[in-house]
């Protein structure tokens, strides 16, 4: 078993102790939090061991989960690059494209391994269908959210929107060309409403919406291509698959038949994907450690969190 050391200890950083502390590929260590009342107070809930000394947890460990604020990733993983860990960072993966780009050339200089934690690749409706999409030229996601004070000191597109840059830049094998966007605040320093359009250079067009002060929770994406449309809601962890192919010549009762204006006339079916149940977040951190283990490239690779960072930061500053 690896053994691991979880750096932060807020919302997320609870949440991923104490699936590692269930996990068959890690042993939990202990973890790192700088305000030592709340860490001292959570060991002593959870009977996790804390760490008041951030060096002292990374000598101790294989891996080192970073999942503090995102302005103190770079500081983090740098410290635990150089000390030859493994490193496992949450989303985003740094806060400027420079930090991102110098955690790159350190992991390869060390000859460690790090991913970036984009759980929606491991959400099991995107699992699902991923192999069903290919070549989308039209994408469409919605990512909205009610308000929470948690994730307000970084736009909206860091907070939320990413998730989907992430998904879209997974599926779209071509160079993004233009971007478009505008933001707006409404309760937060920073935009909480935020709308982009991603044009790449194989004519795909990416629309994507987020917003953090919605009346309801939504975080739905679909996918259209060459006779083929695909829907998943990723809150629901619900994915459909419609497809056409040409109509027979005597169709069924029951065959849902479209002619165009020249026509032609199609066949549309309906496939529901098996979507098995899981836990994203402890799918994404036991992937890591096979990555590890196999001696193979993460699912998540730093580079591509760079590349999701890149773009969020060119839709922020159209705003």
């Amino acid at each position: 078993m690896l053994k691991i050391g979880v750096l932060g200890a807020g919302h997320l950083g609870k949440i991923h102790l104490k699936l590692l502390e269930k996990s068959k590929e890690y042993k939990l260590v202990g973890f790192y939090d700088p305000d030592i009342a709340k860490g001292k107070l959570i060991a002593k809930e959870f009977n996790f061991t804390y760490y008041n000394k951030l060096d002292k947890l990374i000598d101790e460990v294989d891996v080192i989960d970073i999942v503090t604020p995102t302005l103190s990733h770079y500081s983090s993983a740098i410290q635990a690059i150089k000390k030859g860990k493994h490193i496992f960072i949450e989303k985003p993966i740094t806060s400027t494209l420079e930090e991102a780009e110098h955690l790159k050339l350190l992991l390869s200089k060390n000859n460690v391994k790090g991913q970036v934690g984009h759980v929606e690749r491991f959400n099991p409706a995107f699992t699902a269908v991923k192999s069903e999409i290919k070549d989308p030229m039209f994408i469409e996601s919605h990512r909205l959210a009610e308000f929470n004070p948690r994730g307000t000191d970084v736009p909206v597109v860091l907070d939320l929107m990413i998730h989907d840059i992430d998904i879209i830049l997974s599926v779209v094998t071509s160079p993004v060309v233009s971007i478009q966007a505008s933001g707006i605040s409404v309760i937060s320093d920073t935009p909480d409403i935020a709308n982009a359009r991603i044009e790449f250079k194989n004519g795909c067009v990416a629309n994507l919406t987020a917003s953090r002060i919605s009346l309801k929770n939504m975080r739905k994406s679909r996918f259209f291509q060459k006779d083929t449309y695909i829907s998943v809601n990723f809150l629901d962890k619900k994915a459909e698959i419609v497809k056409m192919k040409n109509a027979p010549e005597i169709p069924g009762d029951f065959d849902i038949i479209l002619q165009n204006a020249e026509g032609e006339k199609k066949q549309i079916y309906f496939e529901n994907p098996n979507i098995r149940k899981n836990n994203a977040i402890l799918d994404e951190l036991e992937s890591f450690a096979d990555a590890i283990k196999m001696n193979k490239s993460p699912i998540v690779t730093l580079h591509d969190g760079t590349n999701a960072l890149k773009v969020a930061l060119e839709i922020i500053n159209c705003f």
